[in-house]
């Protein structure tokens, strides 16, 4: 748990719950987690967030202790979990953030729910449709995973199956500049993520398939984010040779856009600078 805050289940659609960490007061935010990571990766922003906002931390559908139904991982299903989660604690206009695929359903919840959604930011990601058009040639073996998870079922499944610790152990691993930074964290990750390989898969072939469906209708209607957005990334367009700040301003006019040092896990690496940008943010 996250100090300080309290532990509920919260039904966001039918047959569907998500477990949830809620704790401070004041103005409300929304927290969402990685992969391959439960909503324990938000534990130091989240409690120094809580001293002047009502922080809510779900696990995502298919995550952690949250329900796992066999389908339902678009990102607008995913978004709408999250819009439903926040008006059953009272709130119908929230500021929201996401690291990784949560990040991806936050951006999501921007573009199809603009009312709801006072603030964004997004960690360490770019929209579903300019990652994959990013990725050619030798340089996308960063993004294996998205390419075998991208496959018809069951074959991934299977594979990672076989060795689910290795596999996600993996990424916690070489995806980290500090790994003292998730030490505590690190068992209850893995012990997550291996009881939960059908819904992360699905989560994302859906990020091959609709999502891109999704993303490409936004993109030729000429909808973009409204409300202002942070984005906080490594230095991924150098690495693999495109503009990131200029992928992300065609989807925000009201951009923040900044790189940072640290390893992926930025949350848990460098939470001050993760408050920082943050606390930013919903100033504007």
């Amino acid at each position: 748990m996250i100090t300080g805050f309290d532990r509920q289940r919260v039904t966001v659609a039918d047959g569907v719950a998500l477990n949830v960490a809620v704790g401070g007061s004041g103005s409300p935010v929304v927290l969402l987690h990685g992969f391959p990571q439960t909503h324990l990766m938000w534990r130091h922003v989240a409690a120094d967030l809580a001293a002047d906002h009502t922080v809510i931390c779900p696990d995502l559908r298919g995550y952690g202790d949250s329900d796992k139904p066999a389908d339902g991982y678009a990102k607008r299903v995913m978004a709408a979990d999250v819009v439903a989660l926040a008006r059953a604690f009272g709130f119908e206009r929230f500021a929201l953030a996401g690291h990784d695929r949560g990040a991806l359903v936050a951006i999501r919840a921007g573009l199809d729910h603009p009312e709801a959604i006072t603030h964004l930011a997004a960690l360490d990601v770019l929209p579903t449709l300019d990652s994959w058009e990013v990725m050619s040639g030798l340089s996308a073996a960063v993004g294996y995973h998205l390419y075998l998870m991208a496959q018809e079922a069951d074959l991934p499944e299977q594979l990672i199956a076989g060795a689910p610790d290795a596999f996600f152990g993996h990424f916690l691993d070489v995806w980290t500049r500090d790994p003292a930074a998730l030490a505590d964290v690190r068992d209850a990750y893995l012990a997550a993520s291996r009881a939960a390989i059908p819904s992360i898969v699905a989560d994302y072939r859906a990020s091959a398939t609709v999502d891109v469906a999704h993303d490409e209708a936004d993109r030729a209607a000429g909808r973009k984010l409204t409300m202002p957005v942070t984005v906080l990334q490594q230095d991924w367009g150098t690495a693999l040779g495109f503009d990131a700040a200029g992928r992300w301003r065609a989807w925000a006019d009201d951009l923040v856009h900044e790189t940072v040092s640290v390893g992926h896990f930025m949350a848990e690496e460098s939470p001050a600078e993760v408050v920082r940008a943050l606390r930013a943010l919903l100033t504007r």
